[in-house]
């Protein structure tokens, strides 16, 4: 099949997934479902409402919704996989372990902090690093913010590598293969069984690989262009101060960032028969050949149930 082909768009709906520990969640409309293969082997299934921040038209609008969005899908994500942790570890008290809205928060504000840290702080110093050593301009300069953009390349694409021999992240990202090939048997109109999945794609264009990507691509070009603009109205003197600032500045950024970059994503995924969206999407489809793995059919199995369930919650 072609993997860069036009989504079909003869789907009952439209569905997304993300891989959690042992298994697989699926989310159809308003539902999300997790099934995990427990540790005899059989599959257990769990039905939610999907918790979403965008009840408000406003919200909805185009240019607005990305942030929002990207928020409620590290909700529902973390509770997954708070929830995949507690059944693949046989908790006997399958309550007892439920975050609470305070863990919730800061789970949320730790996993934000760390990944701006990663892919915003960092480069910003190894770039002045590379300012003080006379391999890049002032921060007002191309060169700085070239520099910055490869850092975060690199420091992105080194984190997943890295992972990827962790044996249990290796699990993951096979989960992750069987979450695509079963979502493209599902637009495609075909049987849900491990047979009808297993030859298909793990690649998928609207994956969230490609989004961090998107983020990524677009936070370069913003940054490059704003912050120079920015510092024309207020530059402070000293050192550091002027650092800090800009740091601010492109943490704050990310809120605009994470919009524009959901939209592209809707617009490659939606249009990806056209030439200009298959270039789009083919950094991110390269990319997932690092976060996805070839599943097994028992793990086909438990994405299927997850999807099933996420369609049909009434017969789960």
């Amino acid at each position: 099949m072609n993997i860069l082909g036009l989504l079909a768009l003869a789907a009952p709906q439209a569905v997304g997934g993300q891989a959690v520990i042992e298994g697989v969640m699926m989310r159809a409309r308003n539902t999300l479902a997790i099934a995990i293969r427990k540790s005899d082997g059989t599959i257990t299934t769990e039905v939610r409402p999907w918790f979403t921040l965008v009840r408000h038209p406003w919200l909805k609008k185009p240019f607005l919704r990305g942030f929002p969005v990207l928020m409620e899908t590290m909700v529902n994500g973390i509770k997954a996989l708070n929830y995949s942790a507690m059944q693949a570890a046989d908790d006997d008290d399958e309550d007892g372990g439920e975050l609470t809205t305070w863990h919730l928060v800061l789970t949320m504000v730790l996993a934000l902090g760390a990944a701006l840290g990663l892919f915003v702080v960092l480069p910003h110093f190894l770039s002045v690093g590379m300012e003080y050593m006379g391999l890049a301009g002032d921060v007002d300069s191309l060169s700085f913010h070239l520099w910055d953009g490869v850092i975060k390349m690199v420091i992105f694409v080194g984190y997943i590598l890295a992972i990827s021999y962790i044996p249990d992240i290796r699990r993951v990202f096979q989960y992750h293969g069987a979450e695509h090939k079963v979502i493209w048997a599902w637009e495609e109109g075909g049987d849900l069984s491990p047979a009808s999945s297993r030859f298909r794609s793990r690649l998928h264009p609207r994956c969230g690989t490609a989004f961090l990507l998107f983020v990524l691509a677009v936070s370069i070009l913003l940054y490059t262009v704003l912050v120079p603009y920015l510092l024309t109205f207020y530059s402070p003197e000293h050192f550091v101060s002027k650092h800090l600032y800009i740091v601010g500045m492109k943490l704050f950024l990310m809120i605009p960032v994470s919009c524009v970059a959901y939209e592209m994503i809707k617009f490659a995924g939606k249009y990806s028969g056209n030439s200009v969206c298959r270039m789009m999407c083919w950094p991110g489809m390269m990319m997932q050949l690092l976060t996805t793995k070839e599943p097994d059919d028992s793990q086909i199995e438990v994405a299927i149930a997850a999807l099933r369930c996420a369609v049909n919650a009434e017969e789960c």
